[in-house]
């Protein structure tokens, strides 16, 4: 039988088959990628996408902060945009970053500048290419405030320069097609004091300790907030702070948060959204939307509530 491999075109960076995933992702589970891919830099992955048959499958995985790989895995190739995706580049006020550059490292990146209005990536745990997907925000800022424009990469391989107005940004949701590839982003930002603008993100790193839990596996905030409301207070008033499904628990700390508090499967965790989901609208009439990206196959059998 040949593998997958055999059939995608020749590229500069790494293919790698039966590929496990579940590490690259805070929650510590799932199944492996059926080939797993790191484009070397934009070019090679325009000519992967232009080169691949188009009954195969791609999926992009980012940091894996928001994002729940489920036990069958996923089929196809998955994309990683590595280090020639993680570049941040400050001119004059705005900065230039890759989709691969962590949140926090171009936040970082603004502050030595000393430019301002960047800070509230610091409390978005997750990669600017997952960040442009989702319009990610905290803190009272979200990406399309900020953003000037983004670059894209269609699945026939055609490179796009998108302006926000183009991309359908709202609260959590973008609307680019969700089978083109972020590679970039160039953000405005403003001059401010260097001094002002670390304490500033001290503030966020302070508020993120008090409020939610760290040092845990988890895919950060679970759903979205309800129009007019707070998805916690939603989860809280239905009873479900501390529910548990094997080793899959509602955070105590801050209930829109799932754990993995020791060995649960993806099927636990998701599970476990899904009876906070039916909870939810059976005690306020409210349907809560997942905000954690969930791929992958699914396998059978899932745990009760406790």
């Amino acid at each position: 039988m040949t593998h997958l491999i055999e059939r995608l075109p020749p590229v500069r960076g790494e293919y790698r088959a039966d590929a496990s995933i579940a590490q690259l992702t805070w929650f510590r589970v799932g199944g492996p990628a059926e080939v797993l891919f790191r484009p070397a830099d934009e070019a090679d992955l325009i000519d992967f996408l232009a080169g691949r048959p188009g009954d195969i499958p791609v999926t992009v995985l980012g940091v894996g902060s928001n994002t729940l790989i489920r036990d069958g895995g996923v089929p196809g190739v998955v994309i990683r945009l590595g280090k020639g995706f993680a570049s941040a580049v400050v001119d004059g006020e705005r900065v230039t970053a890759g989709a691969g550059a962590l949140d926090v490292t171009v936040a970082a990146t603004a502050q030595r500048a000393g430019l301002t209005g960047l800070e509230f990536l610091s409390g978005i745990p997750g990669t600017i290419g997952g960040g442009l997907r989702m319009n990610a925000g905290a803190y009272g800022s979200e990406i399309k405030d900020v953003l000037v424009s983004a670059r894209a990469v269609d699945p026939l391989g055609h490179a796009h320069t998108l302006a926000p107005v183009d991309m359908g940004l709202s609260y959590r949701h973008c609307g680019v097609p969700e089978d083109w590839i972020f590679t970039s982003a160039v953000f405005q930002a403003r001059t401010g004091d260097p001094a002002t603008i670390a304490q500033a993100m001290i503030d966020i790193r302070d508020a993120r300790e008090d409020t939610q839990p760290r040092r845990v596996r988890t895919g950060g905030s679970t759903f979205a907030n309800p129009e007019g409301g707070k998805a916690w207070q939603l989860i809280d008033a239905a009873g479900c702070r501390g529910l548990r499904i094997g080793d899959a628990q509602v955070s105590e700390k801050h209930c829109n948060f799932l754990l993995n508090t020791g060995d649960a499967t993806a099927q636990d965790i998701e599970s476990l959204g899904e009876e906070v989901r039916r909870r939810v609208l059976e005690s306020s009439g409210i349907t809560l939307r997942w905000e954690i990206r969930r791929i992958g196959r699914s396998t059978p059998g899932a745990g009760g509530a406790a």
